[in-house]
């Protein structure tokens, strides 16, 4: 991947503040001139970076243009920190720059440096709210500097996305571009073969030119939550499917399985919680040739068998609505299960979505084959440049610089922080956990401060809501199942008395603002009502409170329940767990279990990423021996 050069990379904190010493200097000459004639400077910038001028001699200038065109279409003027930030988003680093402190204003500079060179600048965000909130509220800057924008989300016809990716500066989600790159190719093989083929349907027809193509080569990005993008969503490669070649119709197998395998006991099969994964028993494989003893089942082999009621099996145990998955229009759709958004467009792989399906009854859809596939760590290492920024990057710099080489930069607050961290409570069962949470909901209700609640997913967020209600506590939900209230909900979270429950759409990217009033009585009290499997996730939701030097406050509520012990802990260290004794107040001995089990969690979950990053080479080094396409031509 090729990034800025070492030297420049190599910036350290001391030697960024001195850049922004430069960019100070020249904002009082900047302040006398018109809105046009600052126009006029930043078409001057241009044509001397395409006349080959170094970035860094631009750099002052730019960002000061950006500063004083900030404050005169936006409102808004970038601190010192935000400078430091945006250069080092410019050298090519992970900037980590706390919750609240204006990062969306900080990519904007960097983000208007890289366009100037005319091969157009990437803001890969987490979701399709955040990408055409933040393309809409900053294109009266980027106009002003005489840039075009564009916002590309889920939604967008090929002709949006043909034109957002001409546009000077492109926000979209790090998916999207991934399918994008990948349909393009897809495109282009359709074109090239200039016959129909599985592609088709994706891509059109074989008419269409290579120039159809949405996109133009990769050359900058800036990667906001860059821990989400970079580490968490880089376990799942994106994978473009097609129908397959047809055979044998499975549709009564899945539905046969989801009826039967309510007769299987516990001595049937054997669970691998951490891996999510279940497997017949000889007594099992038994009760499973007695039930497949019916014509239905006949044409299917016997090992087929066992595979769907293990399938089977894994649904019942691992797979719940309203919480993986919802169903809408009589369709399974996808909980994302780090935004809590709704995953357009996505389906499970190896016949675990009609595994779904046929347990909630509904038409089993056709299977699919993947067609074309790009992991994450592939498709940033297409762009010439790349950079990211995040607020939650915890233990994980050594690996964003071992897999992306992007140095991590601890960038220092405007203000000092004045979150309070309540003492965590425990609880031991779910049930008195959402009790005690509703209690202290009551009592700061009626201090009259805001308050926000996190949960896990979308059937957690509805059982709060239903103990809310009856005890007469207005309030809002905030889930994939009410995204399109989702502005008007956080627009009013930081109003006097306001309560709001939501899943992690609250997480990321969240501005909650709160008025004078709020202010006073202590600001913003989140609720953390469970521990994710990641520590960062925690962090971004205890960051929507005390943002900017605000004042506010969080409690974390912790059951013996909870998911991260079951997959995190072994069945001793449980059994342990459940005998110790505790007050209402979590003594150490418990509390280090949960932190030991997320601990154990997270590890876990970085040795998958590091084994599928080894898969993908691999795969990609013997596709390319054997002159395949290695995004195109799986390998059996």
């Amino acid at each position: 991947m090729n990034l800025s050069p070492r030297k420049f990379r190599a910036y350290n904190l001391l030697q960024l503040r001195r850049l922004t010493l430069q960019i100070d200097r020249l904002e009082s000459s900047l302040q006398g001139l018109k809105t046009e004639e600052l126009a006029k400077r930043s078409r001057s910038l241009r044509y001397r970076v395409l006349a080959g001028e170094p970035d860094l001699k631009v750099l002052p200038e730019a960002f000061a243009l950006v500063r004083e065109l900030g404050v005169r279409t936006l409102n808004m003027r970038l601190f010192d920190v935000q400078l430091i930030g945006g250069a080092a988003l410019h050298l090519g680093k992970i900037a980590v720059m706390q919750t609240g402190e204006g990062k969306t204003l900080t990519a904007a500079a960097p983000l208007y440096l890289a366009s100037l060179a005319g091969k157009g600048a990437h803001l890969l965000t987490a979701n399709d709210y955040l990408a055409q909130r933040d393309a809409e509220s900053l294109r009266p800057l980027y106009a002003a500097l005489g840039l075009t924008v564009g916002y590309i989300t889920s939604e967008s016809s090929p002709a949006e996305r043909r034109q957002a990716y001409a546009c000077d500066i492109t926000y979209s989600t790090a998916k999207e571009v991934g399918f994008d790159f990948l349909r393009d190719r897809l495109r282009q093989r359709q074109q090239m073969l200039g016959i129909e083929s599985k592609f088709s349907s994706l891509v059109g027809s074989a008419e269409e030119s290579i120039d159809e193509s949405v996109q133009r080569p990769f050359y900058y990005a800036i990667v906001d939550e860059a821990d989400n993008l970079l580490i968490d969503e880089a376990r799942t490669p994106l994978v473009v499917s097609g129908l397959g070649e047809g055979g044998l119709n499975r549709a009564p197998l899945f539905r046969w399985a989801s009826q039967v395998v309510a007769k299987f006991s516990d001595e049937d099969y054997e669970r691998e919680d951490a891996k999510r994964q279940i497997n017949l028993t000889t007594s099992g494989r038994k009760l499973a040739r007695q039930l497949a003893a019916v014509p239905e089942i006949a044409p299917f082999p016997l090992l087929e068998v066992y595979g769907q009621l293990e399938l089977a099996l894994v649904v019942q145990h691992y797979y719940a609505r309203d919480r993986h998955y919802v169903i809408r229009d009589g369709e399974v759709v996808i909980v994302d299960e780090f935004t809590g958004r709704l995953a357009e467009g996505r389906k499970w792989r190896t016949g675990l979505h009609q595994a779904i399906e046929a347990r909630e009854q509904l038409e089993i859809t056709a299977e699919t084959e993947e067609v074309a596939r790009v992991t994450i760590q592939h498709l940033f290492s297409k762009y010439e440049r790349l950079a990211g920024m995040t607020g939650t990057i915890g233990n994980s710099a050594n690996e964003l610089k071992t897999i992306y080489g992007t140095p991590v930069i601890e960038v220092p607050t405007h203000r000092p922080p004045r979150r309070l961290a309540y003492p965590a409570i425990i609880a031991r069962d779910d049930r008195e956990r959402w009790l005690r949470i509703a209690d202290e909901v009551e009592s700061i209700y009626e201090e009259g401060r805001p308050i926000l609640i996190g949960t896990r997913s979308i059937d957690k967020s509805q059982i709060l809501s239903q103990i809310l209600t009856q005890r007469g506590i207005p309030h809002e939900v905030l889930n994939a199942k009410e995204h399109a209230r989702e502005a008007e909900i956080v627009a009013h979270a930081g109003e006097f008395r306001k309560v709001t429950v939501a899943t992690n759409m609250a997480g990321r990217g969240t501005d909650i603002r709160l008025d004078a009033a709020t202010l006073e009585l202590g600001g913003l009290h989140v609720i953390c009502s469970e521990m994710h499997d990641s520590a960062r996730i925690d962090r971004q939701l205890i960051g929507r409170a005390g943002r900017q030097g605000d004042p506010g406050s969080y409690r974390q509520f912790l059951s013996l329940d909870d998911d991260i012990l079951v997959q995190g802990l072994s069945a001793w260290q449980m059994r342990r767990l459940r005998k110790l004794s505790f007050v209402n107040e979590i003594p150490q001995q418990v509390a280090r279990y949960f932190r030991l089990a997320q601990r154990r969690i997270e590890q876990r979950n970085f040795e998958g990423r590091k084994v599928l990053l080894y898969q993908e080479n691999r795969r990609r080094e013997i596709q390319i021996e054997l002159g395949q396409d290695p995004y195109l031509d799986a390998i059996e």
